[in-house]
């Protein structure tokens, strides 16, 4: 049995060093703090700053923390995050052969990783800048990010821009920018916004989803119609929605939303459980998916499992997981989202991480 395997069963794994975050950091972060998600144009986005800030913090590595965070600043929100939201994207800009901001919209989802991750260093590191940056990003979030939807409540959007439509009559939704720890944990300080609220109306969707129990990358929400199925992203579940999995896996059981944000999410379990494998799409209407999913998938799977106490799945995707492992990362040649997505599916199961039943993050090194 290998020592993923191993740690995967057990629930836990060395508290020392965390070989998949150092082999991440080596692989994709640069020595000036900016994540680098190889490929074409070496792009770099807000999203992969946010979740490698979440997991600097999980595994108490300050000084990687502070070169991010002040990449993150000084390139993505022009110098100031009390000021400016980050950009979503930076690289080189073919046409004119330089580096720089190449979407300057914002992206809600990386903010809201960026704000929770700011907000819990400043208390685990006793170190109130954190916390004054993140209540800052959290107000201008509330500004520009947030939207009161008729009939549900006010509702975290996925940018600024370009997701009310129909004249204002309803709204694109993403799903999976709505981790409800993260909004408990908002709500539980009372900085920076309405998010008592917007966990609120996460739960309704949350609700509709659970007739299915399985998540779209994207839905529509109609005024007076309620939610419904979105007409661009259409039924697929896909790269968008295999995180509402991941968080409703690692939402604290003492939550009070945990019972049924765990039941929303029963879909995805039952088309593991013949081949051992994730499919790459599944459409939520019909029922019907397609296609292998990436590691990515699998650590994401593996978690859902062992939340629902499925022990021989769960040892059988963590073997499968196992075999895509390449010199400490997964997959070949290893995708940046997939390791994001291993980072937090194989640290919480290992009790690197978890979040308290208020949202709190709780880390192995505090309780060292």
């Amino acid at each position: 049995m290998g020592l993923l395997v191993a740690s995967v069963l057990a629930g836990s794994a060395d508290r020392g060093s965390w070989s998949l975050w150092e082999r991440y950091a080596e692989r994709f972060i640069s020595g000036d703090g900016r994540v680098v998600e190889q490929g074409p144009g070496s792009r770099t986005t807000s999203g992969g700053q946010a979740y490698a800030l979440f997991f600097a913090l999980v595994a108490g590595d300050r000084a990687t923390f502070d070169r991010l965070l002040l990449w993150t600043e000084d390139n993505l929100a022009q110098g100031d995050l009390a000021r400016s939201l980050p950009a979503q994207q930076w690289g080189r800009a073919e046409s004119r052969g330089s580096w720089g901001v190449l979407d300057a919209s914002s992206a809600a989802d990386a903010d809201l990783w960026l704000a929770y991750s700011l907000l819990e260093a400043g208390r685990l590191w006793n170190a109130p800048d954190y916390a004054r940056k993140a209540t800052a990003v959290l107000s201008l979030m509330d500004e520009r990010e947030v939207a009161d939807l008729p009939g549900l409540g006010p509702m975290l959007l996925p940018g600024p821009e370009g997701f009310e439509v129909e004249k204002g009559r309803a709204w694109r939704l993403n799903p999976s920018h709505l981790p409800p720890q993260l909004l408990r944990r908002l709500a539980s300080v009372g900085v920076g916004g309405r998010w008592g609220q917007i966990l609120a109306s996460a739960g309704r969707l949350q609700r509709t989803l659970a007739k299915r129990g399985l998540a779209p990358d994207w839905i529509l929400y109609r005024t007076g119609a309620g939610f419904e199925d979105d007409p661009i992203g259409g039924t697929q579940g896909s790269h968008d929605a295999i995180r509402v999995y991941l968080w409703s896996a690692t939402l604290s059981r003492r939550d009070p939303l945990w019972a049924s944000w765990l039941e929303s999410t029963r879909g995805l379990t039952p088309f593991c459980s013949g081949a051992d494998t994730v499919p790459e799409q599944i459409d939520v209407r019909s029922g019907l998916s397609s296609g292998r999913g990436p590691p990515g998938f699998t650590a994401v799977a593996l978690v859902q499992a062992a939340a629902r106490g499925e022990r021989g799945l769960t040892e059988r995707l963590a073997r499968r997981l196992q075999s895509t492992r390449r010199d400490g990362l997964f997959g070949e040649p290893p995708a940046h989202y997939d390791q994001n997505l291993a980072l937090f599916a194989l640290g919480h199961r290992e009790s690197r991480y978890r979040f308290a039943a208020d949202g709190r993050l709780v880390t192995a090194w505090e309780r060292r």
